[in-house]
């Protein structure tokens, strides 16, 4: 079928049964039966994307707290990035609707998370979960990237906070000890002290993302983070 070998094509997997295929890009409008629809397949993409998003994320960030993966999970199977990344594929030119539905951009952005969801269905239950992971990869590899990256996800305040309650029985104070700059482009230094230790202070543009960095900093100084936290900030 043209059309399906056209989808194989630009999400760079060949099915050994194409029928799983077909059955992914199968709306419930166009089943005579809702079982015949890629409802099903929905249910177990989003569990499977689900379970190799945490993989990956707890492979790549070996000190991240489960929190924090909690959080870029979230961002990355979310609805809005599932659709975006079935849009870019086109999946839903290939989805079979039924009458008064009609395939573009006007679709539902719900429709197309689900549909990569299906998809994401159909290459675990015909390749395995070794083939999933490589098509999540492949096409979702950027967005696991942005939300790793991101300071908002990786909060090394929190981290801070459950180590130092852990570890020192104590909260961290953050104290402001100099700004410099005119109003609207000031700098702001920020050092942390845990139960009377201080740690090295951190220069931010604003205060927030000061107390950020000197937190990655006094994590760093205690050894929670190691040499590889060290070298991405540049400090090692």
């Amino acid at each position: 079928m043209p059309t399906l070998e056209a989808c194989q094509q630009r999400i760079g997997y060949t099915f050994q049964d194409s029928s799983l295929l077909k059955a992914a890009l199968t709306h419930a409008s166009s089943a005579s039966h809702r079982q015949d629809s890629n409802e099903r397949m929905e249910f177990l993409g989003d569990a499977v994307l689900g379970l190799i998003v945490c993989q990956v994320l707890y492979e790549r960030l070996p000190n991240a707290l489960e929190g924090d993966m909690t959080k870029i999970k979230s961002a990355v199977v979310s609805r809005r990035v599932c659709a975006r990344v079935a849009q870019a594929l086109r999946l839903t030119a290939g989805l079979t609707l039924g009458q008064g539905m009609e395939n573009g951009e006007h679709l539902p952005t719900s429709l197309a998370a689900g549909t990569l969801e299906a998809v994401i269905a159909a290459i675990y239950i015909d390749g395995g979960l070794d083939a999933a992971r490589a098509f999540i990869l492949r096409h979702m590899d950027g967005e696991l990237v942005q939300a790793t990256d991101s300071r908002h996800h990786y909060n090394f305040k929190s981290q801070l906070q459950q180590w130092a309650q852990r570890v020192m029985h104590a909260t961290p104070l953050y104290e402001l000890l100099d700004e410099k700059g005119p109003d609207h482009a000031k700098c702001f230094e920020v050092a942390v002290s845990i139960g009377g230790r201080q740690f090295p202070s951190a220069w931010g543009p604003t205060k927030k993302d000061a107390e950020q960095k000197a937190a990655r900093l006094a994590l760093i100084a205690a050894e929670e983070l190691g040499e590889t936290a060290a070298d991405d900030t540049g400090l090692g």
